[in-house]
């Protein structure tokens, strides 16, 4: 993403139809606190005053999806729909503090050492800033349960490997440049992998609450022992 100064100084926002039923809304270009602060407000005031021909809303870091029922609603009253919204006075909310435990042990951080050397810090000092840093849930995205958190500190972010590695496994906490996610799935990435979390963060099984994480929720990781972190995958 590349910074757009007229989205982030509180512009209008931009307008793109998106087939025949959905307008996304572009506050951005950059993963930024105050232009997802504006997703955020939109997606609320959306749900605490539906328009007509309303369906769903889909937030992510700079910009929120509006789908609508086009027998209801076209992209033209959808926009107008969106632009009264978007200075509505609604009551503030506060996202969930969510708790994440996670290992470092070597075997489950495969990559601590990497990012330590290539950051120029030991692997506790990249234990203590990735324990530091300010993480909230920016949107999901490319798999079920895969929430993207923003927060990373400067300290330890790193762009992404040249390509990626197959076949790991669910539970990984990966980060890569000023994001972090807790793997969902046994899957590839190209993100760095420095630690494993059994907090459940997928429930497939469950039709009220598949997800552990709402978007806006602030999450915070506390490390844990191996035999914890053995004794919660045996749980």
């Amino acid at each position: 993403m590349s910074q757009d100064s007229s989205a982030s100084s509180g512009s209008v926002p931009n307008y793109r139809p998106v087939g025949g039923h959905a307008v996304l809304v572009e506050f951005g270009t950059t993963i930024d606190r105050r232009i997802h602060d504006r997703v955020v407000k939109l997606d609320a005031a959306l749900k605490a005053a539906p328009f007509p021909g309303f369906v769903e809303a889909v937030p992510a870091y700079a910009s929120i999806l509006v789908c609508f029922d086009p027998l209801v609603a076209d992209h033209r009253t959808t926009e107008v729909a969106i632009a009264e919204r978007l200075g509505a006075e609604i009551p503030e909310t506060i996202g969930a503090m969510r708790e994440v435990e996670i290992c470092y042990d070597p075997d489950l951080a495969p990559d601590l050492a990497v990012v330590a050397e290539a950051s120029g810090l030991s692997p506790e000092d990249v234990i203590s800033a990735h324990l530091s840093g300010d993480y909230s849930v920016f949107m999901y995205g490319f798999a079920p349960g895969y929430a993207y958190l923003a927060g990373v500190p400067k300290a330890i972010q790193q762009p992404r490997k040249p390509a990626p590695i197959r076949g790991i496994a669910a539970g990984s906490v990966l980060i890569a440049g000023p994001q972090c996610l807790v793997s969902t799935l046994t899957m590839p990435t190209g993100w760095w992998i420095i630690g494993r979390s059994p907090t459940k963060i997928l429930d497939a099984a469950s039709n009220d609450r598949p997800f552990l994480f709402d978007v806006g929720d602030a999450v915070r990781f506390r490390r844990i022992s191996r035999a914890e972190f053995d004794a919660r995958c045996l749980a």
